[in-house]
């Protein structure tokens, strides 16, 4: 059992509002990061908030782990009014996903929304990419996004045209096969959930948005992406956030199956 959950996680309420839809967002394990960003656009938009993250990844990362994270976190979201909940969860378990899915069912209630946040990113290339690290990159960027969307799809109970499901990818391969690569794959899957889950008027759209800086860019990368962007800035969490907001919104409903660039117009 790789699915963690922390009964005081819950930090608003003991289940969804009545008039509150339900998102699950997965990747939100980081107060700067871009998941976190999101989960808060959309608590104080109106909805109630089920949330994964895994810590062992944090260890893996050069940011390292940010201790008491879900619990800012989930009080940044209750805050606007939003029931939540936090879960540990390694998604390159294939296990994980319908565990998931059923805690944030017995919590909250069922999901209208899913956003996959979540990522497994270590920079190799073509010739020192090892086979574990290629594995574990496709298990958790496009296994688990295909196995998430399934049980969305499998337990979707909300209004017709109400669903959605927003991915984040990126282009990036070159000196990052194997991220990139699997990304690719995860835009596929989820471009395929627009029409597959026709029948449930679910939208699926795939989001990249370009360089953003959480912690992870050095200072000459960070320069690049500034040079080469037509607003001389990076991308923020928000900008991201703002673009996701839109699409679950009932305004975003004819935008469906669609790869949608939010970099700023890099070059």
């Amino acid at each position: 059992m790789t699915t963690n959950i922390d009964q005081n996680q819950l930090a608003h309420g003991q289940g969804s509002s009545a008039d509150r839809p339900l998102a699950l967002i997965t990747g939100v394990g980081r107060t700067v990061g871009i998941g976190a960003g999101i989960a808060r656009r959309l608590a104080a938009s109106g909805w109630d908030i089920a949330f994964t993250y895994w810590t062992p990844y944090d260890d893996r990362m050069s940011w390292g782990r940010e201790t008491g994270a879900t619990e800012v976190i989930s009080q940044s979201l209750a805050e606007h009014g939003a029931a939540t909940t936090a879960i540990e969860a390694d998604l390159a378990d294939p296990d994980t996903p319908v565990r998931v899915f059923d805690e944030v069912e017995q919590r909250l209630g069922s999901v209208t929304a899913l956003v996959m946040s979540h990522c497994e990113s270590v920079d190799s290339g073509l010739l020192d990419t090892t086979v574990e690290s290629f594995d574990r990159h496709f298990a958790v960027n496009a296994r688990a996004t295909w196995l998430l969307i399934r049980e969305f799809g499998r337990r979707f109970a909300a209004e017709h045209g109400t669903g959605r499901i927003v991915s984040l990818t990126s282009d990036h391969t070159v000196g990052n096969l194997p991220y990139g690569a699997s990304k690719g794959a995860m835009d596929r899957i989820t471009l395929a959930a627009a029409h597959e889950l026709a029948h449930l008027g679910a939208t699926a759209n795939a989001i990249n948005p370009g360089p953003v800086d959480t912690g992870w860019m050095p200072e000459d990368v960070r320069e690049h992406c500034v040079r080469s962007t037509p607003l001389g800035r990076l991308g923020t969490p928000q900008d991201t956030a703002h673009l996701v907001d839109f699409l679950c919104s009932r305004e975003g409903q004819w935008i469906n199956g669609q790869l949608l660039m939010s970099n700023g117009g890099l070059a």
